[in-house]
């Protein structure tokens, strides 16, 4: 917060484009580190937190906006730069008059201690982040919990959700057809067969693990041994654990696709495979052009 501060501290206006490149500047921030995305991909990580940062210090009345598309400091903006040359975080924030008042507490909140965390929240993640880092986090408790329900579960059975997942993913045309195809399934290392479009003009042949053991390169060259067999073109690797990195070579050069498990529980989540909703939040921001009297 104090960078971006720092960078109005002439007085002048500013737009965020301004201030974005001096920081990025100040900060030596890489191509690669500027692009980096939320775990949502929806926007950069560092646009995101100096949007966050230009907002607390609106909120503290250290930054004001005089028009659309610029701000500038405040005189409690300059007071604040001068008592606090070290940096300016929420606890500072907190001490500015109608601060709390600006994020929906009172003055009364200021003796709360459930205020006084939250105020004290985390310095290095943006409300965002701490939201996606949470909803990874529980996507990721259900990934796990997908692995052992279909590690526990029939051969028949997985190999059914595999032919059931490709036809949610676009293949196969209908479940219909797709379950007609799973016909050979154990058939000279097949497991399933399915179509890669509704026309059927290919065919793509699946071979589906429960293992909990790395699956190594010898089981792919296997795989490849009984397409070559079916004179296939196309097949499918998917296990509920992992493959070796000389297994991963050899399918590369190839042309098999694999799936591990946690490529396998993304996709099923995706999908909506094996899952179902419990709950969703819609997350919304100002509409900007709906406030622009000048525009109206």
């Amino acid at each position: 917060m104090r960078p971006l501060l720092a960078c109005t501290s002439d007085g002048k206006e500013h737009s965020i484009r301004e201030v974005l490149e001096q920081l990025a500047i100040q900060f030596s921030l890489t191509d690669a580190e500027l692009k980096q995305l939320l775990p949502s991909g929806n926007q950069e990580v560092f646009l995101n937190r100096v949007a966050w940062a230009k907002s607390h210090l609106k909120m503290a009345g250290l930054l004001e906006f005089p028009k659309r598309g610029t701000f500038k400091i405040t005189e409690q903006g300059l007071r604040v730069l001068a008592e606090y040359p070290e940096k300016v975080d929420l606890k500072i924030l907190r001490l500015q008059p109608g601060y709390l008042e600006a994020r929906g507490g009172t003055k009364k909140d200021s003796d709360s201690k459930e205020f006084v965390a939250d105020a004290c929240e985390s310095e290095t993640e943006t409300p965002e982040e701490r939201i996606e880092t949470a909803f990874l986090a529980l996507r990721r408790s259900l990934g796990s919990e997908i692995l052992s329900k279909l590690q526990k579960s029939s051969p028949s059975f997985f190999e059914n959700l595999v032919v059931e997942l490709l036809v949610a993913m676009g293949y196969g045309g209908t479940r219909k057809d797709a379950g007609q195809a799973i016909g050979r399934s154990g058939d000279e290392g097949i497991d399933g067969i399915i179509k890669e479009d509704r026309l059927g003009l290919d065919t793509i042949y699946i071979q589906a693990k429960r293992w909990l053991q790395t699956v190594g390169r010898p089981e792919i060259q296997k795989f490849a041994g009984a397409l070559q067999g079916f004179r296939a073109k196309k097949g499918i690797f998917i296990t509920t654990s992992d493959f070796s990195r000389e297994a991963t070579e050899y399918a590369s050069r190839i042309g098999i696709v694999l799936i591990d498990g946690e490529m396998l529980w993304n996709l099923m989540i995706d999908f909506g495979i094996g899952v179902s909703k419990t709950a969703s939040y819609e997350i919304k921001k100002i509409d900007n052009d709906y406030f622009d009297e000048e525009g109206s």
